[in-house]
């Protein structure tokens, strides 16, 4: 194997155990190889999504043309809980805020933090302990998913990745912040 299929074939694997971010070892190869790696995947029907400029790169299904019948799906959707959601949401207003207020390095919340964002808009409930419960174990499946980072060496402490960007648009956000406050207002309904 010569170094730059071997550079290929890295970038690939890369891409296929995850998101690719900056900081990775991976990441030079991959903006040097990007042609060749797209190619490799869009075999499979797959497109590479590279955004330099917020530092990530990630796999996404192809939709298929007009006419063309689907591939089978390579990348498993993922079923998300309403609180799992209801976090995605509220993490990406807040990396929102925390961009527009100037801010370039990473968005750093407390568990603490977290809980107190989504506690609003979970099922009112009179045992505090379920609803951490709750809270905790949707971190840890944004962890799981890459949307979040525990910080070495700093218990209960998360870096929002953002990867997050890709996944819940402008669009969701305006949506989503829609409902929010319809519930928050109390004009909601045990849907």
């Amino acid at each position: 194997m010569t170094p730059e299929e071997r550079a290929v074939a890295t970038s690939a694997i890369r891409l296929m155990q995850g998101v690719v971010y900056q900081e990775s070892d991976a990441w030079e190869d991959l903006l040097r190889h990007r042609g060749a790696v797209r190619d490799h995947f869009a075999v499979i029907g797959l497109d590479v999504v590279v955004d330099a400029d917020e530092g990530y790169a990630y796999l996404r299904t192809r939709e298929p043309d007009d006419g063309e019948d689907p591939l089978p799906r390579v990348i498993r959707r993922r079923a998300l809980t309403y609180a799992d959601s209801l976090l995605l949401v509220l993490l990406r207003k807040r990396m929102v805020e925390f961009e527009s207020a100037g801010d370039q390095g990473q968005l750093v919340l407390t568990s603490d933090e977290i809980a107190e964002m989504i506690q609003l808009f979970l099922a009112r409930s009179t045992d505090e302990a379920r609803v951490l419960k709750q809270v905790d174990t949707s971190i840890n499946r944004l962890v799981a998913m890459g949307f979040l980072r525990q910080l070495r060496g700093r218990r209960d402490t998360w870096e929002v990745r953002r990867i997050l960007k890709a996944y819940v648009d402008g669009q969701t956000l305006s949506d989503f912040a829609a409902r929010l406050a319809e519930y928050a207002d109390g004009g909601h309904d045990d849907d």
